[in-house]
């Protein structure tokens, strides 16, 4: 499932929501409350998340349970 996402450079969210089991309003619930990374803005219309952040996320998960 990881390998859905690069080792660097940036992802969209729906490749982010294709390995994380939430839906999109709790994604960015998760990202005001600052448990999901904060994203790149690539453009006044387009945000993004670095690769290597999302599997930093994935490691926490694997050593905690995951964050509700």
């Amino acid at each position: 499932m990881v390998r859905a996402i690069p080792e660097t450079g940036f992802v969209r969210l729906v490749q982010v929501l294709a390995v994380i089991p939430v839906g999109k309003t709790c994604w960015w619930e998760g990202v005001k409350s600052g448990r999901f990374p904060k994203p790149v803005k690539l453009s006044a219309r387009c945000v993004a998340w670095r690769a290597e952040d999302i599997h930093a996320l994935i490691q926490r998960f694997r050593m905690n349970s995951f964050p509700r």
